[in-house]
């Protein structure tokens, strides 16, 4: 059996990153809240209903997986999606969710 060349596998190593960091209920309202406007995290504080303590670490997990980037303007911070492939590839996967509800449904 032939091995993948070693950037085969760190690229491989990466998109699972991304995938452990959208893994999540959570983050990935929040990669939606995000595909729509950019935001202060005090609006996505109260929209997700969550402690700034929580939203401060789901953020820093997106951040270092390059999903979602923010900058500090004083004490705020205003955040979005670092690329807009990150939009699209949301809502692929909610695309292939309802797909799979409507074969349940169909099947079930």
């Amino acid at each position: 059996m032939k091995r993948k060349p070693s950037s085969d596998l760190h690229s491989y190593r990466r998109q699972a990153e991304i995938c452990k960091a959208l893994a999540n209920p959570l983050r990935l309202h929040l990669v939606d809240l995000l595909s729509r406007k950019e935001r202060w995290c005090t609006e996505l504080q109260v929209e997700l209903g969550i402690s700034k303590a929580n939203l401060s670490q789901h953020l820093a997990l997106l951040k270092s997986a390059g999903i979602v980037s923010a900058t500090r303007f004083g004490k705020q911070l205003y955040c979005s999606l670092s690329r807009p492939e990150v939009a699209q590839a949301s809502k692929l996967l909610r695309r292939i969710m309802k797909s799979q509800l409507r074969e349940s449904r169909r099947l079930g």
